[in-house]
């Protein structure tokens, strides 16, 4: 069971984005995020918001929680706090990049935040799913493409097997982003090993 915090921003393929949820999961609409109620056909379990960006309070039978616009954390910030705080460990945010580089932004660094708190967390978007590793994982072969990137500045060490572009115990620093585009070997699962440290895994689904 999982919390599912739905953002504001495009979600195109409806389809893909409700696939990684489960009828026992916990979902939260944020603000102008319920406009994807529909599309996503997931009732919510409770709605946050300003109601800023959706304009008018939510009308309907879940919890809701009505926030100040003047804050220090944006609408989404504010739902994974309030899912932690009900003691959820997993979490999937939809709809949380896009059309504002700076909301993308802040939302893809709270999976920093949620890593540093032991949850798993993951943002699944229109073109990719990204998230926060700091253990061995495999990348799937029927991702065609993968990328590590160090948005914590923090220094790593990671080594890479069965990828077109293999690594062994390289350094990626947040100045010089070069594992970017890497590719499974055909019909072989990429393998990624932290030595140290963590980093950002972006699978793109084409």
């Amino acid at each position: 069971m999982k919390c599912v915090i739905v953002g504001g921003a495009d979600i195109r393929d409806y389809e893909r984005a409700a696939s990684y949820v489960k009828h026992e999961d916990y979902v939260i609409y944020c603000d102008s995020g319920l406009k994807h109620q529909k599309g996503l056909k997931l009732a919510p379990s409770l709605v946050i918001g300003d109601f800023d960006s959706f304009g008018k309070p939510y009308e309907g039978p879940a919890e809701t929680i009505t926030l100040p616009r003047e804050k220090d954390d944006t609408d989404s910030m504010y739902a994974i706090k309030e899912g932690i705080k009900r003691g959820y460990d997993s979490f999937l945010l939809l709809g949380v990049t896009g059309n504002r580089f700076d909301h993308s932004f802040v939302n893809i660094a709270a999976l920093l935040m949620l890593d540093s708190l032991g949850k798993k967390a993951k943002i699944v978007d229109d073109y990719c799913e990204m998230e926060v590793i700091s253990t061995d994982t495999t990348v799937p072969h029927t991702y065609p493409y993968f990328s590590l990137l160090n948005i914590s500045g923090e220094k790593n060490e990671v080594s890479i097997s069965d990828a077109k572009f293999p690594m062994d115990r390289g350094s990626i620093s947040s100045e010089y982003q070069f594992a970017v585009s890497n590719e499974p070997i055909s019909k072989k699962d990429a393998k990624i090993t932290l030595h140290k440290g963590r980093v950002l895994l972006v699978k793109d689904f084409k």
